[in-house]
């Protein structure tokens, strides 16, 4: 599986020494490794797809709504994925806005089985290391209905279209939205507060909660309910909760109960075959070659996702955290070790306490554990990838 060479010189096989290698099911392999840094060893494990195989596939894990987390293990074991790791950062703590409660949303888009679960937040508003220059939060690791792999950029469009008028929509069950705009949630969202939305702006997360805001629920194509604040509570499936924040809270005052209303959204990405599956990450790896601009300074537990062969061969890595188990790598190490593993193209996905990569063994009823995570037990979170042999 090792592919490529390492900066500096050294082999993959310098580098990266495969202590355990197993086949979970047909066209799936799980690996054990180690990998020598500058700052020491780090250990990890992987989980390789044939996605050429028609039995397997790699798809959303969820807990079934958007805000809401649950573990990774419970997401594989409930969906029946032969492994998956955790995925995108997340809305974990609102420190910096006192009595807005966290979310638990992931950052970037979400699709699953086809369905559109989320859109992104602004670039600004993100959860995670910093990006490399030039990329986004839109920006999704994810697999066509064409059963391939590919590195794309899903973009929300769409509309509240009302007696002639038309409000552009800039948010779909996100827990940010962009300053000005107007969001939309639906049952996928959860019974989670829609407060957080209204908060920060697009350049700074921490910045405050605006009071210009206004809310206003649609059932059925017709308005039922306005108010001057966000709420929260379950949202039943037929409705639509309309968010909007200054500009977008004056727009959304001119609808009236009683008014009958349409919603449209969409994620449009690069063209081709559409993306049955996709999570936010950023690109670290694209064509055998790391982005330039990576961070090579700060060290962390890392979990990644990455493809090879033309799409066609899918990977999910995480490293052992916590003490006693090997160290962390920089984002710019991350990136080479994805390509000696053998990937062409990687993204970053949510690391530290979240790292996480569950698998089944073989003849085994559930899926186990089988990194050391940061905090010493799984953490709870959003959404995962999972791997499926059926």
């Amino acid at each position: 599986m090792l592919a490529g060479s390492a900066a500096g010189g050294a082999s993959a096989a310098d580098r990266v020494r495969v202590t355990r290698h197993t086949t979970l099911a047909p066209g799936v392999t799980y690996e054990e490794f180690s990998v020598q840094e500058t700052g020491g060893t780090a250990h990890g494990y992987v989980l390789v797809a044939d996605l050429t195989n028609r039995h397997v596939s790699a798809d959303l894990l969820t807990p079934g709504t958007v805000a809401r987390p649950g573990t990774v293990s419970d997401l594989a074991d409930s969906q029946g994925a032969v492994g998956g790791v955790n995925a995108d950062f997340f809305d974990n703590s609102e420190t910096q806005h006192p009595g807005v409660e966290p979310t638990s949303a992931a950052v970037g888009p979400a699709v699953g089985r086809g369905i559109t679960y989320k859109a992104a937040v602004p670039d600004g508003q993100r959860f995670g290391p910093a990006m490399p220059p030039g990329d986004s939060t839109r920006d999704v690791i994810g697999v066509g209905a064409d059963r391939v792999a590919r590195l794309d950029r899903l973009t929300l469009s769409g509309a509240v279209s009302a007696a002639g008028r038309t409000i552009a929509l800039r948010g779909l069950n996100q827990y940010a939205l962009p300053v000005g705009g107007v969001g939309a949630y639906t049952s996928l969202w959860g019974s989670a507060s829609r407060e957080r939305a209204v908060c920060g702006t697009d350049t700074d997360r921490a910045a405050g909660c605006t009071t210009e805001t206004y809310e206003v629920t649609v059932r059925q194509g017709k308005v039922v309910s306005v108010s001057d604040s966000p709420g929260s509570g379950t949202i039943a499936r037929g409705t639509v909760v309309l968010v909007g924040r200054e500009g977008g809270a004056t727009a959304l005052r001119a609808l009236r109960v009683g008014e009958r209303v349409t919603v449209s959204d969409r994620l449009t990405g690069s063209g081709g075959s559409p993306l049955r599956f996709a999570v936010g990450g950023f690109p670290l790896l694209r064509g055998g070659a790391p982005l330039s601009g990576l961070d090579d300074t700060t060290t962390a537990i890392r979990t990644s996702a990455g493809f090879a062969t033309g799409g066609h061969r899918f990977y999910l890595m995480a490293l052992d955290g916590g003490s006693g188990h090997g160290v962390g790598l920089t984002v710019a190490e991350l990136a080479s070790l994805m390509r000696d593993l053998g990937a062409s193209s990687a993204v970053d996905l949510d690391g530290g306490g979240s790292s996480t990569l569950v698998a089944r063994q073989p003849h085994a009823a559930e899926v186990t554990v089988v990194n050391h995570p940061s905090d010493g037990a799984e953490r709870p979170v959003p959404e995962g990838i999972g791997i499926f042999s059926r």
